[in-house]
């Protein structure tokens, strides 16, 4: 039977120490699964011979920004909201979220939003696409429930969208879908599968996972359930491509628990463990491994306090009673005994690791004799972040451990044999390669035909494009697709940065600004006294006496032979005919390329 879903209540909003909150969390927590089963929402799924269409909004091109959607006659649902994080070619942007234009337009039709886990780069979106689309309801397990309540609370959004969770044996009807779930490990607890029955074909929707057979929450990939979905005939698998470049198979957590162990074991100073703050599995090991050691554990950074609360209260963390203290109690305990967990394993500049290296961190002063152990393999595009607060660490003394240095991190996401027993389980008739950079999912369909699947029944699809499978079960690629591209989130602006802002912060970023100041007559055009310089990034201005004159007497020749034709005054002319002009000397001089601005005052 399929039941009516269940809005659980709103988690903790109260303040107050780390410390104390965990600790009260501790003595209070009370195991998963407790109270009355959720239940699902019921709606009429009738067959029907439209056909189905499956569009990546984000995700198929780069790591992050995880979302598609589902269409099926009048119903639409949508899988995963996620973010991405820049690269170096965007300077000031914080975050990138898909273009939603097409969903907002068509936001009367979504029937539910499903989210496999609570990762960033799949729940990192929701606060700014769920207005846009008309807050459908969210479906998801506890965990990721936690997580995504606790982001709309940051953003002021509690209570605007219904976050509804199921258990994993749960089945949901939303229009023309009914979805079924299955376990998939990855490095945070509550991660699924889906089977997603449509009347053109069962899909398998399989991001961010790995088979795991002794995984951290002692709960393996539910195969049995794969492969009975598989008995009824898969249409279309679609699956993690990560690390679809990397063979073998991918270190079990428990193995890396062991590494964890060892090390501990062998350091004799503090611990700064540094990892993501949504990795509720490595801080699992951690904590075990601190508790093993009899190491006191410090917590810092506001995303990772809030995430250990969020898990602890729900079940998802077993923490021995009085392990965690505050951060001025350290001075109680010798080094030896002190594990410090903190966030900036991706080199975020604002996360508790880089302040630290960067010593203005405000309780924990790196010194010698410390051990920095960052748990996590840097996402494309932040290698250079993390090699400089590396860097930074090793300067104040401390020394690191990191991936290159030893297996101190697994990833979640499955390497090449997992991906090809993974359709080896299901046998889908088509293949679709997600969650990747477009090389992985190169590389993830070459494994495919490798399986036997003909390379006509193999789809690579850039964000936008949109799969279309009929009733009779025939799938092609449409000519159409649907407006895609970045949305940059820089500081409270949602979308207000684009391409053009980028490329200027481009250009002032490589070659500088140089602004030139023209007071005229607004009579006649004339200048009135010596233009004004003004070079940010370009050149230093003491040191360039020839060049700056030589600049001004071209301004003042360019502003002269305009006023001898006699023509009224065009201040916007002007200045784009300096720009055009001046920029152009400028590059005959120094062969570098400056944003010119022209500024003009009338008197």
């Amino acid at each position: 039977m399929i039941k009516k879903p269940n809005t659980h209540s709103q988690g903790r909003t109260d303040s107050g120490a780390a410390g104390d909150r965990l600790e009260m969390l501790i003595n209070k927590a009370t195991s998963l699964g407790s109270g009355a089963s959720p239940s699902l929402t019921t709606s009429n799924y009738t067959a029907s011979r439209q056909n189905l269409r499956i569009i990546p909004m984000g995700g198929i091109e780069e790591v992050g920004e995880n979302m598609t959607v589902l269409e099926y006659g009048n119903d639409l649902i949508v899988i995963d909201m996620g973010l991405a994080f820049p690269d170096e070619t965007m300077p000031g942007i914080d975050y990138i979220i898909p273009d939603t234009k097409w969903l907002e337009e068509n936001k009367r039709r979504i029937r539910g939003v499903i989210i496999t886990h609570g990762h960033l780069d799949h729940i990192g979106a929701i606060p700014y696409i769920m207005p846009k689309i008309g807050d459908p309801p969210i479906y998801t397990m506890p965990l990721t429930a936690g997580f995504i309540k606790k982001r709309l609370e940051e953003f002021g959004l509690l209570g605007r969208s219904r976050v509804n969770t199921f258990k994993i044996d749960d089945i949901l009807s939303l229009g023309s879908f009914k979805v079924r779930f299955f376990r998939l490990n990855h490095n945070i607890p509550d991660s699924i599968g889906l089977s997603i029955l449509t009347p053109a074909g069962q899909i398998i929707y399989a991001t961010d996972w790995k088979f795991d057979h002794t995984p951290a929450d002692l709960k393996p990939a539910e195969f049995q359930k794969i492969a009975k979905y598989a008995s009824e005939g898969v249409m279309l698998l679609m699956s993690d491509s990560t690390n679809a470049t990397k063979p073998g198979y991918c270190m079990s957590e428990r193995d890396l628990g062991q590494t964890i162990d060892r090390t501990f074991a062998d350091i004799k100073g503090r611990i700064i463990f540094a990892t993501f703050s949504t990795n509720i599995s490595r801080v699992q090991q951690a904590l075990d491994a601190a508790a093993k050691f009899n190491r006191k554990v410090i917590v810092t950074g506001r995303s990772l306090v809030n995430n250990i609360e969020i898990a602890l209260s729900l079940g998802y963390l077993k923490i021995q009673p009085k392990i965690i203290i505050k951060s001025e109690q350290a001075k109680k305990y010798p080094d030896n005994q002190i594990l410090i967990l903190t966030t900036g394993s991706q080199g975020e500049d604002a996360a508790g690791l880089a302040r630290m290296a960067r010593g203005d961190h405000k309780t924990v002063k790196i010194k010698k004799g410390d051990t920095a152990i960052v748990s996590a393999t840097p996402i494309p595009g932040n290698e250079r972040s993390v090699a400089a607060v590396l860097s930074n660490l090793t300067r104040l003394g401390a020394h690191v451990i990191y991936n290159k240095v030893l297996d101190i991190h697994t990833s979640g996401h499955a390497h090449q044999e997992e991906l090809k027993l993974m359709m080896a389980l299901v046998k889908p008739k088509y293949f679709m390669p997600i969650h990747g950079e477009h090389h992985m999912i190169v590389t993830h369909a070459d494994l495919a035909r490798g399986m036997g699947i003909p390379d006509a029944n193999i789809f690579v699809l850039d964000n936008g494009q949109v799969l279309e499978i009929t009733s009779s079960g025939q799938a092609k690629v449409q000519d159409a697709k649907m407006p895609t591209g970045y949305v940059f989130i820089d500081g409270l602006g949602v979308g207000d940065v684009g391409e053009v802002v980028i490329r200027d912060r481009q250009v002032m970023a490589k070659d500088g600004m140089f602004v030139i100041i023209m007071t005229l007559d607004r009579r006649n055009g004339k200048l009135v006294n010596q233009p004004d310089i003004i070079s940010r990034g370009f050149i230093y201005m003491k040191g360039n006496d020839d060049l700056i004159r030589e600049v001004k007497h071209e301004v003042r020749k360019l502003v002269e032979s305009k006023g001898k034709e006699k023509l009224e005054p065009n201040w916007a002319y002007l200045r784009n005919v300096i720009r055009d002009e001046i920029g152009e000397y400028l590059y005959q001089k120094t062969e570098r390329r400056p944003m010119v601005l022209p500024v003009v005052i009338e008197v």
